[in-house]
């Protein structure tokens, strides 16, 4: 396996070439355009490392190529190489003890999120023009948010995850990383499996100015933003604030449950989310155990810090409470359904603040990690598509909002954020500006 050079930002483990073959139809959707791959897709006849120097000692070749690798392929992009990842797609973050941790472009003190860490700072660095990445618990939603580029996950299972190394199926989803929202909608025409839809209007947005007070700054001014740029654009009559933790906490009682087990690391968050994300979690891990912990007891890999303590925590999981874990999710998915209706949208923030620094002491990752799955659990448990739009900077640090939508409205979101993008950007200016 080749290592990266130190001309990349430290975002690839591997570079090759895989070119469109050379009788494709001129004019296709993404000629021309270069992305780069997690290294957890399988490429025929390249060892799939999954982040992890013993995991890929332990493991062959791949015999096969991810579909959606070659569907982009064929689509007309050059696929220029796999990218770093945080080990075995188990944490947010984006350092990794082995390969290095990639540079964050537009901060480079602070970490580049994960765990699709390199993936994210190759756009991010203009090195690709797209990229590939999975998002099981936020893995393409927090880089994208902490390099300030585009990142959507998709509709649970609206993507093949074939040839995919899995972490925790009913979660896992293949996401992309755009630096633009219409490059990031060509890869969503080629990627998806649903109908193209015509643009619409959004015929609601849910502003829930709860989530926006969980943010460590900005949360006045980027809830401002947002309102502008909907009264701009569609009338204030769309807006709906809502208080989303006590909606949900009411329209899904089986989060009860789990209201006992919100840990000390979640207690500044919204009640009901810290406890949606409780259920996440338990569900995650217990995937992660059936499909890794054989592999794990067996090799006993060499697992960095807060990665290893998280991987004992999944393989000490026990089955209890996975039936309301599941109810959970039923419950969620009405509830979301019933308030958002078909084309509506809820507007949250990505992550709770900006990236935290470089080799911050893993107590205070923690506190931040809980804040995140917070926020990040409702498309988890929800399986809706989500959106994240770079505002830009402030105060040199990036700042960024989330867009939701109903599960199969994956091409009515990235249309709309096409729509948004330019008002939205507008209002950041004049937010940052006037101090509003």
């Amino acid at each position: 396996m080749e290592v990266k050079g130190d001309d990349d930002y430290g975002a690839f483990i591997e570079r090759f070439e895989l070119r469109p073959p050379n009788h494709s139809p001129p004019n296709q959707p993404l000629q021309g355009l270069t992305f780069a791959v997690k290294d957890i897709f399988d490429i025929s006849g390249h060892v799939t490392g999954f982040g992890n120097p013993d995991w890929a000692r332990t493991h062959g070749p791949a015999t096969s190529t991810s579909p959606v690798v070659l569907a982009a392929i064929d689509a007309g992009a050059i696929c220029v190489g796999k990218t770093v990842m945080d080990e075995m797609a188990y944490s947010i973050n984006g350092e990794n003890v082995h390969y290095g941790t990639p540079t964050n472009p537009c901060v480079p003190d602070r970490v580049p999120g994960g765990s699709s860490s390199g993936s994210a700072v190759a756009v991010a660095a203009k090195l690709v023009d797209f990229s590939l990445g999975t998002d099981t618990g936020g893995s393409v939603r927090v880089p994208a948010a902490y390099c300030a580029i585009f990142g959507f996950r998709p509709s649970h299972g609206i993507v093949s995850t074939t040839n995919v190394i899995p972490m925790a199926q009913s979660f896992d989803t293949i996401g992309w990383f755009a630096r633009d929202p219409f490059t990031l909608t060509r890869v969503g025409h080629v990627l998806l499996k649903v109908p193209i839809e015509a643009t619409k209007q959004p015929t609601r947005v849910v502003i829930p100015e709860d989530c926006f007070q969980c943010l460590t700054s900005l949360s006045d001014q980027i809830s401002h933003i947002l309102k502008k740029t909907m009264e701009k654009l569609f009338g204030s009559h769309i807006i709906n604030h809502e208080n989303l933790g006590d909606y949900i906490h009411h329209k899904v009682p089986s989060l009860g449950k789990f209201m006992s087990s919100i840990s000390v690391n979640q207690t500044s968050a919204i009640p009901s989310l810290a406890a949606l994300s409780h259920s996440m979690r338990l569900l995650q891990r217990s995937e992660f155990k059936a499909n890794h912990g054989e592999w794990v007891n067996t090799i006993k890999p060499n697992l960095g810090p807060g990665i290893s303590e998280r991987v004992s925590e999944a393989l000490s999981t026990t089955y209890e409470n996975i039936e309301w874990c599941h109810a959970v999710r039923t419950e969620l998915h009405a509830a979301l359904c019933a308030l958002l209706e078909d084309h509506g949208v809820l507007a949250i923030p990505t992550v709770p603040g900006p990236p935290p620094k470089l080799h911050v002491e893993a107590r205070t990752l923690e506190l931040y990690r809980a804040k995140a799955f917070s926020l990040l659990s409702i498309a988890g448990m929800s399986g809706f598509c989500q959106i994240n739009i770079p505002l830009g900077m402030h105060d040199n640090l990036p700042v960024s909002v989330s867009l939701l939508a109903r599960h199969g409205a994956d091409h009515f979101l990235l249309n709309l954020a096409q729509t948004l993008y330019p008002t939205l950007k507008e209002q950041a200016i004049i937010a940052w500006e006037l101090g509003n």
